[in-house]
């Protein structure tokens, strides 16, 4: 008989690279008010994908029926091949709720050690792992220290190691980093990365957009009971027909060229060069009229000191998607649906 350690990251590792979460035209309906209408979606193992939304979107609908804690009206949802709310799909997640409620006269040893055995870890596999987990996340040193005398960041890490305890092949993460200081957010980060790595597969529903850009490999986002838009960040966020140029004196006011417009960017010292902005019908693609203008810049007798071509963000494509009265919106390599 294999420990509860083991046989995770087994039944993990059988199931190959398909899709570990597959959602195929799922609708929730709540009397007159459909929650969710036809979300179909697939995310890969050893993927980390962001849900986004405003509230009341379908986002907590959605990850409570793959949890299997809500019937869906009509549509699928499988994980690991398996129907979500089976017991067998149920045994490979890990989840940290938005307002989970730890009991307070435990330590975080102690209250991982119950955990533990809740999820049949035997004893030696249940404390080495907690003891490896609390220092991952930075709550090393503490043992002694009751939960009622942590703040909300360090009850945040801990609610993260108990979802990670029994290294489950799906952890579902609702709102991970809220109230965790700069550096637990990045030891948070450094230990999703590696269970990533491990081939975890890692469902993140947040608000932070910032923390969603920098850690996921994929996003969706959703607006009343649909998904909107998905796909890669890089795909999604794109780069813009423009670039931050600095030279080693102002640019004269007579630095003009067809197809371009020159103005003074955010950043001191620092000019904003978009191109088709004076000539929409200019054909010449955009790079050559950037190279025009660099041509004429170094004509003038301005030196280059800086070039860096502007890339769009991941808040401004959420607010183009997630806005209520806006048309669903197709992004370069998004799905619009």
């Amino acid at each position: 008989m294999v420990t509860g350690q083991h046989a995770r990251g087994t039944e993990a590792d059988s199931f190959g690279n398909g899709g570990v979460v597959t959602v195929d035209g799922l609708e929730k309906h709540y009397g007159p008010v459909r929650a969710l209408a036809g979300v179909s979606l697939t995310v890969a193992r050893g993927e980390i994908f962001g849900l986004l939304g405003q509230n009341g979107a379908g986002k907590t609908t959605l990850v409570k029926i793959l949890l299997g804690m809500v019937l869906p009206t009509a549509g699928s949802a499988r994980l690991l091949g398996r129907p979500v709310g089976s017991v067998a799909a149920r045994r490979t997640v890990g989840y940290l709720p938005e307002d989970h409620r730890l009991p307070e006269y435990h330590t975080g040893p102690s209250l991982l050690d119950v955990y533990g055995g809740l999820q049949g870890l035997s004893a030696p596999v249940r404390r080495h792992r907690g003891a490896e987990l609390l220092a991952s996340l930075g709550l090393g040193g503490r043992e002694r220290l009751r939960i009622r005398g942590y703040s909300k960041g360090m009850k945040q890490r801990l609610g993260l190691a108990q979802a990670l305890l029994h290294r489950p092949a799906v952890l579902f993460l609702d709102e991970p980093t809220d109230g965790v200081d700069p550096v637990g957010r990045r030891q948070i980060r450094e230990l999703l990365l590696a269970e990533r790595d491990r081939g975890v597969t890692i469902f993140i529903n947040s608000h932070l957009l910032g923390e969603v850009e920098q850690l996921c490999d994929r996003v969706a986002i959703m607006r009343k009971g649909q998904v909107v838009l998905s796909g890669t960040v890089p795909e999604l966020v794109g780069r813009k027909q423009s670039w931050l140029v600095a030279f080693d004196r102002p640019p004269p006011e007579g630095l003009v060229v067809p197809g371009t417009r020159l103005e003074p960017a955010d950043q001191p010292g620092r000019f904003r060069l978009s191109v088709h902005g004076d000539s929409p019908r200019a054909e010449s693609p955009a790079e050559k009229q950037l190279d025009a203008f660099l041509a004429a810049a170094a004509a003038a007798g301005l030196a280059l000191r800086h070039l860096e071509q502007e890339r769009g963000s991941l808040e401004d494509v959420y607010l183009g998607a997630a806005q209520a009265d806006a048309p669903a919106p197709a992004g370069p390599g998004g799905l619009a649906r």
